[in-house]
């Protein structure tokens, strides 16, 4: 039988790695982005079926729970650092927003997502999300919101383990060939990041793809309500 599979933000940067991982394996892939143009390029270059959503908006995501009503694997790939893109104040209020805007692109994207289409996955099925070796910090409201992405997938794990479903996080360390920094990463930033690697690389975003692959794969179903690091050892755990 054919998988069906997610992938939120899946128009560019990692999320388009792994639908085109999915897809490869023959996959029916299914990818939803904000920006309609790149969307559909993406779609068309992959053979996805492209469906314009942004996974923080309630009925955009009913719309789209409403065209899947079967599903094997879900990837909440949307996301990203809301701080490079704002240029708010130092007041409450700004705090207040710029907090706001990474808890819902980071964590809210994805429990709605997931509530939405928990229905939709078929016994056997995996649930991705995708964190930050900046959880590990959480300073800023960005590792803080996927320190909580991390903390919900290990509960979600519970609920949705007697469907026979599997729920997994993956954090990225610094992965190169992504918009994530929004040409703010200075070279200088970029040497750092990669000395603190154990592998001296940048990761690339087939890291991400083939991680994603193998924990929806049979060989994981016994993997579940885990952090994955895929970092190079910037960050390691016993």
């Amino acid at each position: 039988m054919t998988r069906i599979v997610l992938v939120t933000g899946g128009s560019s940067g990692l999320g388009k790695a792994v639908a085109a991982r999915f897809r490869a394996d023959g996959a029916t892939v299914v990818i939803t982005g904000r920006g309609e143009e790149r969307l559909h390029a993406t779609a068309a270059a992959l053979d996805a079926r492209p469906i314009r959503c942004d996974a923080a908006d309630p009925a955009q995501v009913a719309r789209l729970a409403a065209a899947l009503p079967e599903l094997d694997v879900l990837v909440n790939m949307a996301g990203g650092n809301t701080d490079f893109t704002r240029s708010g104040g130092d007041s409450l209020e700004d705090t207040l927003a710029a907090w706001r805007a990474n808890l819902e692109v980071n964590l809210l994207s994805a429990v709605l997502t997931t509530t939405a289409l928990r229905g939709a996955l078929r016994p056997g099925g995996s649930i991705l999300n995708v964190g930050s070796i900046g959880a590990e910090y959480a300073g800023s409201s960005y590792g803080a919101a996927k320190a909580a992405l991390a903390a919900w997938t290990a509960g979600l794990s519970a609920q949705v383990g007697p469907k026979g479903i599997t729920a997994n996080l993956i954090s990225p360390g610094y992965i190169a060939e992504t918009g994530f920094f929004h040409g703010k990463l200075t070279d200088k930033r970029r040497s750092a990041l990669i000395a603190a690697t154990h592998d001296g690389r940048a990761g690339q975003p087939d890291d991400i793809a083939e991680t994603a692959f193998f924990l929806a794969s049979p060989g994981a179903r016994h993997i579940t309500g885990q952090t994955i690091h895929v970092n190079g050892g910037a960050h390691t755990t016993r």
